[in-house]
């Protein structure tokens, strides 16, 4: 048996791993897009999948789902198995890319939903699921992985008692004390750990440090009587903003500007992940269903307003470059690499009362790693074929990231009882992917096989 990556090997996205049984039978884990330098226009699939016989999401980000409809147009008719909640965000997810970035043709758009919802099976964490579809005794279960809601770690087991090796995917793990998600735990044993390292090198603020950054630099914003920019992906990072949103404003005096801000979602896709979020409080942290049994509304306050179609999209920008008066907007894509955050950026980048706010990883090659980097020098960024000079107030708060630090990564790996002898690091930049393996080999007998995969 041997793991082959077709993705998130020479950086963040694009996740796909190919687990080889047999010569004639192997499952992949996730099957997602390339973004940023990674981009490529072919999105088709560039692999053998007369093996494939089931594929497993970890989550449905679309760096780690977002070439599912080229397997499935690729002939591959076996089960997808995902977690109950991933089963429900899926659909959404794959009929929004297609739109976007294939086809506005509704009839090839519904025949690859019809696919997908046929082939999809959802499976409850921590019960163990028999791959039928293989000749060997293979078995998985998926174990909560904090980093979205539905996102999972996977175990797989192939071969029969004492044979039997366990495989461990960490898909995308969640930084511990993070809104809303319990914070991962350790599988009890794996012989062989695939580890994601995106932020391998790096270590987060603490939560209530970063909260308290948060307010100070939206404070600080809107004493100018500016708009706030915060872009941020649909899944996870905006459901995960809002909730810190309004415990500030819960907690603020009464007649301070927090009572009087309004905060804007503009993304009909995150305003349906965040009623998906809201429909499933049974995988939301202690904390959060305390919040809810006070009578609270997390995800659904006052002074929340989401903007679904482009007229009113467009019609909000114009509204904001007339108004005095400050406010937040929450806005994807996270990494300002398409979405109607651009279109916000056209408009403010250039106004110095402007503030952008980074609260996640900006991968190389992205606009948002471009504002990052040569904002605060006073650079200027290419939108839409534009050039744009930075103007605007930038900021970047890492510990809202929704990915596991290097802590984090270490204390997932020491955590697990039975150590693995084969340690394969994938989805992360270079100089995270050497940190996080010195880093193991510094804590890790001299018998685990650490390995940067290609």
């Amino acid at each position: 048996m041997r793991i082959i990556h077709h993705g998130a090997v020479k950086g963040v996205t694009g996740s796909c791993h190919q687990l080889i049984i047999s010569n004639t039978e192997s499952i992949l884990v996730d099957c997602g897009m390339f973004q940023g330098e990674e981009s490529r226009h072919d999105l088709s699939i560039d692999f053998d999948i007369n093996t494939v016989k089931a594929l497993l999401v970890t989550h449905c980000h679309i760096d780690h789902v977002g070439r599912t409809p080229y397997l499935l147009a690729a002939g591959v008719t076996g089960p997808i198995y995902a977690s109950q909640a991933t089963a429900e965000l899926l659909p959404l997810v794959i009929e929004d890319a297609l739109k976007i970035g294939v086809t506005q043709d509704p009839e090839l758009v519904e025949t690859c939903l019809r696919l997908l919802k046929r082939q999809l099976k959802p499976i409850s964490f921590k019960q163990w699921q028999t791959l039928d579809e293989i000749s060997s005794p293979a078995r998985f279960r998926l174990q909560r992985a904090g980093h979205i809601l539905g996102s999972a770690y996977i175990e797989i087991d192939v071969g029969n008692g004492n044979d039997t090796h366990r495989f461990v995917f960490s898909g995308d793990l969640g930084a511990p004390y993070t809104p809303l998600l319990p914070s991962p735990k350790p599988p009890y044993k794996a012989d062989t750990l695939v580890i994601e390292s995106t932020y391998g090198d790096k270590l987060h603020e603490g939560r209530k440090i970063r909260a308290k950054r948060l307010k100070q630099v939206i404070e600080r914003a809107v004493a100018d009587k500016g708009v706030v920019l915060i872009p941020a992906f649909s899944i996870g990072r905006t459901q995960e903003l809002l909730y810190e949103l309004e415990q500030m404003i819960h907690s603020a005096p009464k007649r301070s500007f927090w009572h009087d801000i309004e905060v804007i979602v503009d993304s009909p896709m995150a305003a349906n992940f965040t009623a998906q979020y809201r429909r499933f409080k049974s995988l939301w942290d202690e904390e959060a269903k305390s919040r809810v049994a006070k009578g609270r509304h997390p995800l659904n306050f006052e002074h929340l307003y989401t903007i679904d179609t482009h007229q009113e999209h467009e019609a909000t920008i114009q509204y904001l470059k007339r108004r005095h008066k400050p406010a937040i907007v929450i806005a994807a894509s996270g990494m300002c690499s398409g979405g109607r955050i651009v279109n916000y950026l056209e408009a403010f980048l250039d106004e110095p009362t402007a503030d952008v706010i980074f609260v996640g990883y900006q991968g190389s090659g992205t606009p948002g790693r471009d504002i990052q980097k040569y904002g605060p020098r006073g650079g200027y960024v290419v939108l839409n074929n534009q050039r744009i000079d930075i103007r605007a107030q930038i900021h970047t708060i890492s510990g809202y990231s929704a990915h596991a630090d290097q802590a984090n990564l270490v204390r997932f790996v020491k955590g697990i009882r039975k150590k693995p002898s084969h340690i394969k690091i994938v989805h992360g930049d270079e100089d995270a992917k050497a940190a996080l393996a010195q880093k193991l080999k510094d804590i890790l007998s001299h018998n685990v096989k650490i390995e940067i995969a290609t």
